[in-house]
């Protein structure tokens, strides 16, 4: 499989997924895991993800913003490993780009309640793996 039949793989693993896993960077060395709504994407270059302003993601994301996601299709036994860095937007356009009415539920003061924080991942890197086959990438 060639990068570029890789990478359009891994465009349509992120269209269908639901869930990603997000992998920060805790203060004691060791990296921490979190299954996260897969929200908004624009290919395979940037991720956006909802979380909120007081949870230890952002903590983590205050002292070391290099991250990975990971979005797998576990019944085709594929999955796809993106490796960058996050910005943390609390900016008003970033957080109505990422509205909906349902969000309420998670942030009552809405748009802006001080609790709601966009992640913003960039891909640096990245590896595809479907049946034997590992593709890395760099874009």
């Amino acid at each position: 499989m060639q990068i570029n039949e890789a990478i359009e793989a891994g465009k349509e693993l992120i269209q269908n997924s639901r869930i990603c896993f997000l992998g920060t960077n805790h203060t004691d060395g060791y990296p921490r895991l979190k299954a996260m709504l897969n929200t908004k994407h624009e290919g395979i270059e940037k991720i956006w993800l909802l979380t909120n302003t007081g949870s230890k993601r952002v903590a983590q994301l205050r002292d070391d913003t290099k991250a990975s996601i990971y979005f797998v299709d576990e019944t085709r036994f594929m999955g796809l490993l993106l490796v960058g860095d996050i910005t943390l937007r609390f900016d008003r356009e970033a957080r109505e780009m990422m509205w909906k009415p349902g969000y309420t539920m998670y942030y009552p003061q809405g748009i802006d309640d001080p609790d709601y924080a966009v992640l913003e991942f960039t891909t640096r890197q990245g590896n595809y793996y479907h049946g034997l086959t590992n593709v890395d990438f760099t874009l």
